[in-house]
């Protein structure tokens, strides 16, 4: 069969269990759209907690980064699942012990102030929003290939989806929603990883076929090395990165991590704070056999793009490069008129996005208007990398289709999440708890579900305009997070003395210096700027660091130079920090 009717029944098939499980498990109570019920077992919310945690980004963009970036794609890993074992011990535990819906909650009560449930409500649309386009980019990307849409009508598609089965279940109906997109997903990552493994090293473990020789006895990353140098790129285990930029952002990928309100709310969903001990385990461990994997697609995928492309006449050239240049991800301008693709350093498509024309090349390439006259040039977005590794290897149809569904399956599990987040903060954090806080428990579900449709048409917006590829949407959106939640909830948590002041200071000053640097460095407003005009020599994904510190030190000082919190709130904080006892997640 084709690749298009393989991708029509796995896609179909797996969508049919998707919506089977939200309408088994719709949701019939604020509780039950907010938290579960509070009743998911360990396992299970481990598997949906990953699925959730392993978005689009780490799916479809993660590999595609250290594909193009070599040694300075590893700040991601590192980043990533450094901050889910900080998550996991530092936060996790005492969050659940306080037993509330959302990251606004705890702030709010814990600051006792609406004034501080209000910015932590507005940060938390910020971080959610901005990762939640990165999500519905990474679906018109799955959707425009695999189904042959254009980008934005796969980006519409996948709104219909998620909004069908977040409306009906709420977290119920996610989180087990989830549990099976973990499934597919993982299936669908390390499927095609044996695969190619086999096929180059002939070693069936990719994480030890990274390492392994290829054909002749050459180290695998001996000869990714020896190709990227011939073509005049640094090599592939080389950085380019300083070490102060790799450490911004690193650490603002590790404190974002802690501070994502769609990750933390999972944690309210077990019964007990030793079953939220427990299914953080169970998610690192799974969350772990897609990140030790990653490493090893992006070695295999780019050597195996060097090796099909680079010196190849166009009228050679397989038919999955066709394919995805009729996407548009993919590039090519014959500036020599030889007929040959040469894929060389230093690109003036590199890092742009092609503008097409109507014609057609003499090879019958789709023509381009801004690439220079220097030399040919090759665009090829990092985002399709893991999508089009088994079609460049060259794998069985039913393996290509089965990424097309695992990359949806990870894009939908986390732009669910996220609109919850998002209409949970307003009809929860905004409307019960300071708007109408006498409004009844049938009108707060409503107003979570008209909250959710006008969120999905604003993300769709994103998705399909976004200011980057997936991975760095998404790594802002953590240094979003990292500017404003984190030092809150961890000071919060562990220091008695925080009062409302501090925390509103530290908050409203990170997030506006957060989205200050954002804007002028990826959006180019307020004059733009350059690598070399970067505050501090840091990088817009690694400034969440800068603006944390900065959220500790004001929130700390001003805290000190006000009144301190009241007795009952200090008693509280001192009572999250013993984990026993605690009760369901409450409504109040």
């Amino acid at each position: 069969m084709s690749v298009q009717t393989w991708t029509w029944i796995l896609v179909g098939v797996t969508f049919a269990l998707y919506f089977g499980i939200a309408i088994w498990a719709r949701a019939g109570s604020t509780k039950e759209f907010y938290v579960a019920g509070g009743g998911v077992s360990p396992l299970a919310n481990g598997m949906a907690t990953a699925a959730d945690w392993m978005s689009a980004a780490s799916f479809i963009s993660m590999a595609g980064i250290i594909s193009f970036s070599g040694y300075d794609g590893s700040v991601y890993l590192m980043g990533w699942t450094g901050g889910y074992v900080l998550l996991a011990l530092l936060l996790a535990p005492y969050l659940r012990k306080f037993g509330k819906f959302t990251v606004p909650d705890f702030i709010g009560d814990r600051y006792y102030s609406n004034t501080a449930r209000t910015v932590a409500v507005i940060c938390a649309l910020i971080v959610s929003f901005t990762y939640v386009a990165g999500q519905m980019r990474g679906v018109g990307i799955v959707f425009s290939q695999f189904l042959q849409v254009p980008i934005y009508w796969g980006v519409i598609i996948g709104m219909a989806v998620v909004l069908t089965f977040a409306l009906l279940g709420g977290m119920k109906g996610i989180t087990y929603t989830q549990v099976a997109q973990y499934c597919v997903l993982i299936f669908a990552f390390m499927v095609p990883a044996f695969f190619i493994s086999m096929q180059m090293t002939g070693n069936i473990i990719p994480q030890i076929g990274m390492g392994g020789t290829v054909e002749g006895g050459e180290f695998l990353l001996d000869k990714l090395d020896t190709l990227h140098t011939q073509l005049g790129f640094s090599e592939y285990t080389s950085g380019k990165k300083s070490t102060w930029d790799v450490f911004a952002i690193t650490l603002a990928l590790m404190t974002g991590t802690a501070g994502l309100p769609h990750v933390i709310v999972r944690f309210f969903t077990v019964p007990k704070v030793k079953d939220a001990r427990k299914s953080a385990g169970y998610a690192l461990l799974l969350i772990a056999i897609l990140y030790t994997t990653a490493p090893a697609i992006a070695v295999f995928s780019r050597t195996n793009l060097i090796e099909t492309v680079s010196n190849t006449s166009y009228s050679e050239i397989p038919e999955w490069f066709k394919n995805w240049e009729d996407t548009g991800l993919i590039a090519w301008a014959d500036k020599n008129g030889d007929g040959k693709i040469q894929y060389v350093a230093g690109s003036a498509l590199e890092g742009k996005k092609p503008v097409y024309t109507d014609a057609r090349g003499v090879s019958g390439e789709r023509m381009i208007s801004n690439a220079s006259e220097a030399k040919n040039e090759l665009y090829v977005d990092r985002d399709i990398m893991v999508l089009a590794n088994p079609e460049i290897a060259n794998l069985p149809n039913w393996v290509i289709a089965l990424v097309a569904a695992g990359g949806l399956a990870a894009a939908l599990s986390t732009a669910a999440g996220l609109l919850l987040v998002i209409s949970t903060s307003i009809s929860h954090d905004l409307i019960k708890k300071q708007l109408k806080p006498d409004i009844s428990d049938k009108a707060e579900l409503t107003a979570a579900r008209i909250s959710i449709f006008v969120a999905i048409l604003i993300a769709g917006y994103f998705g399909i305009n976004p200011p980057g590829f997936v991975a760095a949407v998404v790594a802002l959106a953590f240094g979003l997070a990292a500017a404003s939640f984190f030092p809150a909830i961890i000071l919060g948590i562990f220091d008695k003395r925080m009062n409302s002041q501090g925390a509103i200071s530290g908050m409203v000053v990170g997030i506006l210096l957060m989205l200050f640097y954002m804007m002028k460095f990826k959006l180019d407003m307020f004059g733009g700027g350059t690598s070399e005009d970067w505050w501090f020599k840091t990088s817009p994904e690694g400034f969440g660091t800068i603006c944390m510190l900065v959220n500790v030190v004001i929130s700390l000082v001003v805290s000190r130079m006000t009144a301190p919190p009241p007795q009952e709130v200090q008693d509280m904080v001192e009572s999250i920090r013993i984990p026993s006892g605690a009760g369901e997640a409450s409504d109040h």
